[in-house]
């Protein structure tokens, strides 16, 4: 019996390795005669470098070299911009070494090469830099003040990119309307914490003038093309491989990080493999993050709740560069109205630049701040107006047959911001049902009785996914009767061998576990972009579908003529093609891949005999003009816009008002994301992403002090949720096809991320109505929010 492919919630099928610890990481990488990397970084938040001693450091036995920005010549300029936009008028980024000023604390300033990571690391501490400390701004709210400290000196006022969108009249929306509320919100700065540290190996070939670099990256391919401008090197001769890659959210997918350049140019000036793996406090201080916005937001509505306008200014804190150009504010901009028909809107945004590290997109990637301001707009209109949220949600929502629903704005690809499909208010109803709505309020009103604070909270958010620009990916069945597929993007857990395999499996007839997908290896294949933005499963996916759509037309046409069958009448089913009605009519995938390849000698002899049974001599050249050996193809999938994914999501908490102690009760997931090809896989992002939403909601904070100081660089003082802080997660699916692509998919990777900040700050002040707490904030802190409980308690006497 063939195991059923896309919708099948099959069993992961890379997870017996990874189980057994035969995962092979960038840190599991060490070719013989390696030499170790370790980098000295800036001490200060802003400083200029008045001088800099390698002297001690290189007379240090065992090491093998120390280099400086001067050392390094034409390899030093500057990063790529790599998403430019017109409105960033003063885009910066980063060198591979400083020059003469350090914009953060953390900004690579040498790197020292040795025989071990013990001795790079003790001649890092003999460089002696004698540093002039600058002032520094941080907080960016006042970035752009008059006076503020300037981060670089050719930036005025530190503004990168300041512009404005607007949608239809909303200054005449606003005059006429009848009621304005106005908030002021805050979302504060966070890092993805991937399990394995950013890494990298390279080993130069003199013989074969060839660079091999194993990289933790989520974009292998656009390094490779990098690295190859940058070096002097043919494309042809660089190889990039990202293996398994521990994580990334992200963070990885930068172009380039200084690291990716200094390894791969040491090991060719040195002539060995050079080693990099990036320890935890550097990936703190030196890898990039996100969040950091806030938000001045009005808007107005008429007597029944219904949306007239909305104005949203917007500052958000890029760091010290900008090296993935404005890509996440203009994604919280557009995402904004989220599921919600705004008709007249206005959004402003200003993107500073602070002495910090910089920030590039991390899961969610601007729409948790998106949903978390819309989100508390909604209860602002159902609190001043006295209604429920959930009935301020109905009235507002884009309905099934709106779609498709044009923003009226841009988004990030350039395309049109239109949602392609959903079921918002389904989505919501399942989700009142799922968490049992009026169950809950007659809970709540008798644990009030009994002084206990419970609350309810609901957050309904869109995510745009499968952005382009395009994915590819080869298709190969084996004379073995074992398909082998690759593609260009990286996989950090997703379970693409999974996904990948049931796509393909389902078009070709066999079971996945016959499937082997490869990512992250430029050798196998060498064109796409990476895996980023919830895109893999509809770019790269959908490439597989039309690979594999490819080989099993071939196979068709060949089993077709060697069964001497219409093609219409053969069937492909448990590993094999058969003549329909006729099941003792069939050869295997195995015997066709090898007729088709006309030097048939075989060595598997079931194979080999079945295929040269039937195979008959023909006239002239064994392949026509057009015929291509074998069973295999390529195929591409370029989407034209993306992908809208959605969902609503439902909390139940307790809180402690004594001492701000937040605890689940029920927490409750409904998800669309269109075609669903592995319904467990999707269960585990969304899993995943609430673990990381609740971190963001209660945990994670970056504190910078005035200088530009990370005072909690560690796992000790940057908390991170652990399986004790996650409840059990109920997750329910919609499924609305998208018409833009072939499986009709929707990414899944960050979306459960999006809402949680949101949820939980209408829970909390709904279990603390009786106290009148309001929540502008995120992340909330117990000490936080007893602070919020006092405050509200004093204004209340």
């Amino acid at each position: 019996m063939t195991t059923r492919g896309v919708g099948a919630p099959i069993r992961r099928n890379e997870d017996p390795r990874l189980l057994r610890g035969l995962g092979s990481f960038v840190d599991d990488i060490e070719p013989p005669g390696t030499l170790h990397a370790a980098i000295l970084r800036g001490p200060y938040g802003h400083a200029r470098i008045r001088s800099i001693d390698t002297s001690r450091a290189r007379a240090l036995p065992g090491v093998h070299a120390v280099y400086t920005a001067a050392d390094l010549g034409p390899v030093n300029q500057p990063a790529p911009l790599v998403v430019p936009h017109p409105t960033l008028t003063h885009g910066r980024t980063q060198r591979p070494l400083a020059v003469d000023t350090v914009c953060f604390i953390g900004e690579a300033v040498a790197m020292v090469v040795a025989e071990s990571r013990y001795l790079a690391e003790d001649a890092v501490e003999l460089i002696d830099v004698e540093w002039e400390p600058l002032p520094a701004i941080v907080d960016f709210a006042h970035a752009a003040d008059p006076g503020s400290p300037l981060v670089h000196d050719d930036v005025p006022d530190n503004v990168a990119a300041r512009f404005t969108q607007v949608v239809g009249d909303p200054d005449a929306a606003f005059s006429g309307a009848t009621h304005i509320f106005s908030e002021r919100l805050h979302v504060e700065r966070s890092c993805g914490s991937p399990i394995e540290t950013r890494g990298v190996v390279a080993e130069y070939d003199p013989r074969q003038t060839s660079l091999r670099v194993w990289d933790s990256t989520q974009a292998p391919i656009t390094i490779k093309h990098g690295l190859a401008a940058m070096l002097g090197l043919p494309e042809l001769k660089v190889e990039v491989i990202a293996p398994d890659v521990g994580g990334g959210f992200g963070t990885k997918i930068l172009m380039f990080f200084p690291e990716e350049v200094l390894v791969p140019w040491a090991a060719m000036q040195l002539g060995r493999p050079v080693k990099w793996i990036e320890d935890r406090r550097e990936h703190f201080i030196a890898a990039s993050q996100e969040r950091g916005q806030l938000h001045e937001t009005t808007v107005a509505v008429d007597p029944e709740g219904r949306i007239l306008a909305l104005s949203d200014r917007l500052i958000h804190d890029s760091g010290a560069y900008t090296p993935y150009g404005i890509v996440t504010p203009i994604i919280t901009a557009t995402q904004l109205p989220g599921p919600y028909k705004i008709p007249n809107y206005f959004s402003e945004i200003t993107v500073v630049y602070t002495n910090t590290v910089a920030t590039t997109p991390y899961r969610g990637a601007g729409r948790p701040h998106a949903c978390f301001v819309m989100e508390r707009m909604i209860d602002r209109i159902a609190r001043e107006l006295q209604l429920a949220p959930n009935e301020v949600r109905r009235r507002n929502f884009v309905q099934p047959e709106d779609m498709p629903w044009d923003v009226g704005l841009p988004f990030q690809d350039g395309a049109p911001t239109r949602y392609d499909s959903g079921d918002y208010p389904a989505g919501l109803r399942m989700a009142e049902e799922m968490i049992d709505l009026p169950a809950f309020r007659a809970e709540q009103a008798e644990a009030r009785t009994r002084g206990r604070h419970l609350g309810i909270g609901f957050a309904a958010y869109v995510e745009g996914t499968g952005i382009g620009p395009y994915e590819g990916a080869h298709v190969r069945i084996d004379p073995s009767g074992n398909v082998f597929c690759a593609t260009g993007l990286t996989t950090q857990g997703q379970g693409h061998q999974t996904t990948f395999a049931q796509i393909v499996a389902s078009e070709l007839g066999c079971d996945p576990s016959m499937v082997t997908v490869v990512t992250g290896d430029t050798s196998r294949f060498g064109w796409g972009a990476g895996t980023y933005a919830s895109r893999a499963l509809v770019t790269a996916g959908n490439a597989m579908h039309i690979a594999a759509g490819k080989v099993r037309a071939k196979v068709v046409t060949l089993a077709a003529s060697l069964l001497e069958a219409d093609p219409g009448d053969i069937e492909l089913a448990d590993g094999m093609a058969r003549v329909r009605g006729l099941p003792d009519q069939g050869l295997t995938l195995g015997a066709l891949a090898t007729a088709a390849n006309p030097i048939r000698y075989a060595y598997d002899q079931s194979a080999a005999e079945a295929a040269l049974r039937l195979v008959k001599p023909r006239a002239g050249a064994v392949l026509e003009p057009d015929e291509e050996p074998g069973l295999e193809a390529r195929g591409y999938f370029a989407p034209e816009r993306a992908t809208w994914a959605s969902g609503q999501h439902a909390a139940i908490v307790e809180i402690d008002p004594k001492t701000g102690d937040v605890r689940f009760l029920r927490y409750v997931a409904v998800h669309d994301c269109g075609t669903l090809v592995n319904p467990t896989i999707v269960e585990a992002q969304v899993h995943g992403g609430v673990a990381q939403g609740i971190g963001g909601a209660f945990y994670e904070k970056l504190h910078y002090d005035e200088t530009g100081q990370l005072v909690n660089a560690s796992f000790m003082d940057f908390l991170l949720p652990t399986a004790m802080e996650i409840p059990d997660l109920e997750v329910g699916h919609l499924e609305t096809p998208s018409p833009l692509n072939p499986l009709g998919a929707k990414g899944a990777g960050e979306a459960g991320a999006i809402p949680v900040a949101a949820l939980l700050a209408e829970a909390i002040e709904d279990a603390l109505a009786p106290l009148g707490v309001r929540v502008h904030e995120m992340p909330l802190s117990p000490t936080r929010l007893w602070e919020l409980i006092h405050a509200a308690s004093g204004r209340r006497g």
